[in-house]
C-alpha cells in the first residue's frame, strides 16, 4: 500500500505562514533596554537582570564593593536593584511578555489528521492539513497588540525598580535617623549616670538634698528606659532596611552612618511640577499603553467580528482497491474549508467587551491623571514645608536652647536655682534635640516622596509623627 501526501496544498500553507509572520526573535536583552535606560536616567542607577553565574557574580562583586564601608543613600538604592529578590521577579515578568510576544507573530501551527479505513478488499486512507487560516491572516493585528503590552510590561517593571528605589532610600533613612537617635540618647545617659552619682555623693556629705538626688536618680532611670525604646526602634529600622535591600547572612552586618546627611542650604525650586509629573509618571505613561493596547484590540474585534473561527487546509484522499484482476489506485485531492455560522453569537458580545474595555481604561487613564497632579503638588508642599520646619530647628530652635541650658548652668552653679530647675532645661534641651533630629529625618523622607511623585514608584506618606510627645533628658546635659 502507498499514501501520497497532497504536497502541493502542504507548500501552500507554509508559504502563506511565511509571507505574513515577518521575523520573530527574542531581544539580546530579554527586553531590559527601556528598564535599564529609565534607571539610568532617573534615579542613576544601574538595573540588573541576573540570568546567568557570570550575572550572579557580577553583582556579587559590586555588593560587596558597596557593603565594604559605611552604607550611603544612593548606596543601598544599588544594594537592593542588584540583591532584591522580589524586583528579579519583576523582570522575569518583562521575559514571559516577550515569550507572548515573540509567539504572536509566529503562524499557528498546522494540524496533520490522519485516517485508514480497511474492509472487504478495499482500504481508504485519509491525510488532511488543517490551519486556521483567521489566526495567520490576524498575525499582524495580534503581534501589534503583543507588542504594547510587552512594552506595558517593561513600563511595569521600570515602576518596581522606582518604587524599590524610594522604598530603599525611606528605609535607609528612618535607619540612620534610629541610629543618630541612639547615639544622642547614649550621650545623654552618660550625663545623666554622672549627674546622679553627684548627687549621691553631695547627698553623703550633706551637700544635696534627699529631693534632689532622688530627682537626679529618677531622671537617669528614665533616660535608661528612652535609650532601651530608641534600641528597640533602632533594630527594627534596620531589619526593614535588611529586607528592602535582599540582603542575608554576613551581608546584614553592613555599617550605616552614624548620623543624617546636613540639610541642603536651599530648597530645589520647582517650576510646572504637575506638567512635570504627566511627562515622566511611569504609571501614567503605562495607562497611556493600556488604552492603546485596548483600542487596537476593540479594532481587531469589530474587523474579526464574524469570522471568528475560519479555517483552511488541504485534504487528500487515497483509496486503494483488491480485485482478481489486480490492484487499482486512486488519489484524490482537494482543499477544505470550515466556517463558523454565527447564529446564535454575531459577534455582539465580544465586541460590547472591547468597548467597555477601552472606556475603563479611558476612565483609569483619566482618573490617574487627576490623582498625578495632586500628588505632585502634595509631595511638593511637604517638602518645602518639612524643609522649612528642620531649618527652623538647626538656625533658631537649638541655638536658643544652648542659650538657655548655659544660662541654667551659671546660675545653679551660683546657688539662683535648683536642681529641678536644672533638670526641666536639660530636658527641655534634650528634647528639641530630638525633634530637631526628627525634622531633618522627615524633610529627607519627603525629598524621596517629592522625587517619587515626580517619575512614579509609589508615595512614602505623610512624615510620621515624633516617637515620643515628651523626651526625658540628662540632668547634666548643661555641664
Amino acid at each position: 500500500m502507498s499514501v501520497f501526501a497532497p504536497s502541493g496544498t502542504a507548500a501552500a500553507i507554509v508559504g502563506l505562514s511565511l509571507v505574513v509572520s515577518g521575523c520573530a526573535a527574542f531581544s539580546p536583552d530579554g527586553g531590559m533596554s527601556p528598564v535599564q535606560q529609565a534607571a539610568r536616567k532617573e534615579i542613576g542607577k544601574d538595573a540588573v537582570k541576573i540570568t546567568s553565574e557570570a550575572d550572579a557574580r557580577q553583582a556579587r562583586a559590586r555588593l560587596d564593593a558597596l557593603l565594604a564601608g559605611p552604607l550611603t543613600a544612593d548606596g543601598a538604592v544599588q544594594v537592593a536593584l542588584l540583591s532584591n529578590r522580589g524586583l528579579q521577579a519583576a523582570y522575569n515578568e518583562v521575559g514571559i511578555s516577550e515569550a507572548a510576544f515573540v509567539a504572536a507573530g509566529l503562524p499557528p501551527n498546522p494540524r496533520l489528521s490522519l485516517s485508514r479505513i480497511a474492509g472487504s478488499g478495499i482500504v481508504e486512507v485519509e491525510v488532511g492539513i488543517i490551519t486556521n487560516i483567521l489566526a495567520l491572516f490576524t498575525i499582524p493585528a495580534r503581534r501589534e497588540i503583543a507588542e504594547r503590552q510587552f512594552s506595558q510590561a517593561q513600563y511595569k517593571a521600570i515602576e518596581a525598580t522606582f518604587r524599590l528605589a524610594a522604598e530603599a532610600r525611606r528605609g535607609w533613612i528612618r535607619a540612620v535617623a534610629a541610629r543618630e537617635r541612639v547615639s544622642y540618647l547614649m550621650q545623654a545617659r552618660t550625663s545623666a549616670d554622672a549627674a546622679a552619682d553627684l548627687m549621691r555623693k553631695l547627698g553623703e556629705t550633706g551637700g544635696a538634698s534627699r529631693l534632689d538626688q532622688a530627682r537626679a536618680a529618677a531622671f537617669n532611670a528614665e533616660i535608661g528606659i528612652q535609650l532601651a525604646q530608641a534600641r528597640l526602634r533602632e533594630r527594627a529600622a534596620r531589619e526593614a532596611l535588611i529586607r528592602l535591600l535582599g540582603l542575608w547572612g554576613g551581608d546584614i552586618d553592613f555599617k550605616l552612618p552614624a548620623a543624617l546627611p546636613a540639610l541642603p542650604r536651599a530648597v530645589t525650586a520647582a517650576s510646572e511640577i504637575e506638567a512635570d509629573a504627566i511627562r515622566r509618571r511611569v504609571d501614567l505613561l503605562m495607562a497611556r499603553r493600556e488604552l492603546e493596547a485596548t483600542a487596537k484590540a476593540l479594532g481587531l474585534t469589530e474587523a474579526t467580528r464574524y469570522v471568528s473561527l475560519l479555517e483552511l487546509g488541504g485534504l487528500g484522499k487515497f483509496e486503494r482497491t483488491r480485485s482478481p484482476d489486480g490492484t487499482e489506485r486512486t488519489r484524490q485531492l482537494g482543499p477544505a474549508l470550515e466556517l463558523e455560522i454565527p447564529i446564535f453569537d454575531g459577534g455582539e458580545v465580544s465586541l460590547r467587551r472591547a468597548r467597555e474595555s477601552y472606556l475603563r481604561a479611558l476612565n483609569r487613564l483619566a482618573e490617574k491623571a487627576v490623582n498625578v497632579r495632586s500628588e505632585a503638588r502634595a509631595a511638593y508642599q511637604g517638602y518645602r514645608a518639612s524643609y522649612d520646619i528642620a531649618r527652623q530647628y538647626e538656625s533658631s530652635v537649638l541655638p536658643l536652647r544652648k542659650i538657655v541650658s548655659d544660662e541654667a548652668l551659671l546660675r545653679y552653679n551660683g546657688m539662683l536655682i535648683d536642681v529641678f530647675e536644672l533638670l526641666t532645661t536639660a530636658r527641655e534641651r534634650i528634647a528639641s534635640t530630638l525633634a530637631a533630629i526628627e525634622a531633618r529625618r522627615d524633610f529627607l523622607l519627603a525629598e524621596a516622596d517629592f522625587h517619587a511623585a515626580l517619575i512614579g514608584g509609589g508615595s512614602g506618606g505623610s512624615p510620621p509623627a515624633s516617637d515620643e510627645s515628651t523626651v526625658p533628658a540628662a540632668a547634666a546635659a548643661g555641664h
